[in-house]
């Protein structure tokens, strides 16, 4: 029978070995792997690894590394698991894959660099367990969620599906502002608020619901109108601009100041039984007014107040909203940049409609002004936030 110390020399005999210096005189060349178990990686690891531990290797290392002709440097505490993480990267079909000898002790031992990681706390871990097991978000996309900073534009119906899902996520930092009140009509629809807080600002409100979510979560609220003297400051530092207002001079001036601050907005919209969504990525994709270069007059453009509103469909687009926000903050898939997202309830459908930047926009196109960020009340609705 075997020994492990013969195990390991048959798998040294397969693999090939580097010595530390040589690892860090070319990270530029190689993507370092520790496979050292949580506890061990959390007191110090060499800046930029990734982490997958020795246990979940086979299961976990293609989602982390799906590039098999890459340069790999593998390092374990002593040098003897990163040999067999080795052979197991070999077996797996990685064809240049190295094991760095003495591991990480030897590494420290020999002054090379190395840093003590940002990690998750165990409850954070158990929180987010379900997104740590996603390969395209994992610990290091969940700590960009926790490091991201989001604006909601309303805290009611759009606002409140939107704000409840990215809590949950565990973005960082929502701010919502919203100049409103609680009232019984927006229960039907605006579930971040309920009948004991009728009367009560919609941002407390607001807060009160995400902070007793998620522990996480930093709410900042501005229970003020939005307007041209005082929408580039509080827009600014945000990540994304999650847009639920329910009139064309907000979206306007949103669309106007988010260009000058190069923040993406994704926009959402609901009416009667139809939604749509999209997100206006500034100098990317097309802008909120090369999409409706001039708003339509105020009779074929009724509020929700007006025309009324299916109570679950600011769930649906809302939801749809949070979900390309999170796509913006991990850079995930393809977000509805340049495409119109529509959706019907009566026929249960969607459909998806280009939209193409104008290059004679007079915000973004090419040979746009400086943008002035101007009051638009003159246009067909007055000032809102929320549907």
């Amino acid at each position: 029978m075997s020994t492990p110390r013969d195990l390991l020399n048959a798998a040294k005999a397969e693999i090939r070995e580097i010595d530390p210096h040589d690892v860090a005189a070319r990270l530029d060349h190689f993507t370092l792997l520790d496979v050292r178990e949580p506890d061990e990686y959390e007191q110090g690891a060499v800046p930029g690894a990734v982490h997958v531990s020795r246990g979940n290797l086979e299961f976990s290392v293609e989602g982390r590394l799906p590039d098999k002709g890459a340069p790999i440097a593998v390092y374990c505490a002593g040098g003897v698991r990163s040999a067999f993480a080795a052979k197991t990267l070999q077996d797996l079909g990685y064809t240049d894959v190295v094991s760095v000898i003495g591991g990480f002790n030897k590494w420290k031992d020999e002054g090379l660099l190395w840093t003590t990681p940002r990690t998750m706390s165990q409850d954070q871990r158990v929180r987010y367990h379900r997104h740590l097991l996603l390969p395209e978000v994992g610990e290091k996309g969940q700590m960009r969620l926790l490091d991201s900073k989001v604006l909601l534009l309303g805290a009611g119906g759009l606002g409140s599906p939107a704000a409840l899902y990215l809590a949950a996520a565990g973005v960082g930092t929502i701010g919502i502002i919203d100049m409103d009140v609680v009232d019984s009509s927006n229960l039907q629809r605006q579930i971040l608020h309920n009948l004991d807080r009728i009367g009560m600002r919609k941002v407390d409100s607001a807060k009160m619901t995400l902070s007793a979510m998620n522990p996480d979560l930093k709410v900042v609220t501005y229970d003020t109108r939005l307007g041209a003297d005082n929408i580039l400051d509080i827009i600014d530092g945000y990540d994304v601009i999650v847009d639920g207002t329910d009139n064309f001079p907000t979206r306007y001036l949103v669309n106007d100041a988010a260009l000058v601050k190069r923040i993406p907005v994704v926009h959402g919209s609901i009416f009667r039984f139809e939604g749509q969504v999209t997100v206006f990525n500034p100098y990317v994709g097309p802008c909120y007014r090369c999409m409706i270069p001039e708003p339509p007059p105020a009779e074929l453009a009724p509020s929700c107040a007006e025309a009324g509103v299916l109570g679950v469909l600011p769930g649906i687009v809302g939801s749809i909203q949070a979900v390309e926000t999170i796509k913006l903050l991990l850079d995930l898939g393809e977000p509805l940049v340049g495409r119109l997202l529509t959706y019907d309830a009566l026929d249960q459908s969607f459909r998806t409609f280009k939209v193409r930047r104008d290059p004679q926009c007079p915000a973004c196109g090419d040979g746009a002004g400086p943008i002035v960020i101007a009051e638009y009340d003159d246009l067909c609705m007055p000032h809102a936030v929320s549907v």
